[in-house]
């Protein structure tokens, strides 16, 4: 057997190794747009606004925030500090979730399917005004939140970690008693990407915005 044709043999056992599939959540279970969550926190009174967001990992009290260090109330009023006026819940949680663009309900009906075969998880950096709508009946046209989805959500204000930090992808694995080589990582962040791969997990880069349906059905070699 030439080597070739080894690592092709190799390639192919794959698919009948993987159990579970983690997604990550903005950018591939819902469709983000950093810009329009600029724009949202300027109007709030955030005039720097394009300087602290990030599509990726926060920064400061917003990175805060993602990790659990900063409870929602604290972040709030250090926010309206720097916004230099009161700000009330609700419109803090529609600047948040103005990242959101979208979402091809498409791919809720392709988890439904996955389910059947494999355990889904999301792992996500985030926070509480993001997931009270992810995890409430506003989430789909189904009326069905997120968490109907999954066997269970990650989350890094919960956890007390971010992406790419290792401790996050160790929490996961640790808690729901995965096994790296059985697990394929869908994420749209490079730097998340290297860290799913160095902690063992396969991996799947794709497209903020795209559909990946068919990507994610070709890596487990299925056909939905």
């Amino acid at each position: 057997m030439s080597e070739n044709t080894h690592i092709f043999a190799q390639q192919k056992k794959i698919p009948d190794m993987i159990k579970n599939v983690v997604f990550d959540f903005g950018g591939v279970v819902v469709d983000i747009d950093r810009r329009r969550a600029v724009d949202a926190f300027v109007r709030l009174g955030l005039t720097d606004a394009d300087t602290i967001l990030d599509k990726y990992h926060q920064t400061g009290i917003f990175l805060e925030l993602e990790e659990g260090t900063l409870s929602e109330s604290d972040y709030r009023k250090r926010l309206g500090e720097m916004c230099k006026r009161t700000l009330e819940w609700e419109e803090v949680r529609r600047a948040w979730l103005a990242f959101i663009t979208g979402m091809d309900e498409r791919k809720l009906a392709f988890f439904e399917k996955l389910r059947s075969k494999y355990r889904l998880f999301v792992l996500s950096n985030t926070n509480p005004y993001i997931m009270s709508w992810a995890c409430s009946s506003e989430f789909s046209s189904g009326k069905k939140p997120l968490n109907d989805y999954f066997d269970r959500l990650y989350l890094s204000y919960q956890i007390g970690y971010t992406k790419p930090d290792r401790r996050i992808f160790d929490y996961m694995l640790r808690d729901a008693s995965l096994q790296p080589a059985e697990t394929l990582f869908v994420d749209d962040g490079a730097a998340n990407i290297e860290a799913g791969r160095k902690v063992g997990m396969h991996t799947l880069l794709v497209e903020n915005g795209g559909d990946w349906r068919e990507k994610v059905s070709a890596a487990l070699g299925e056909k939905f």
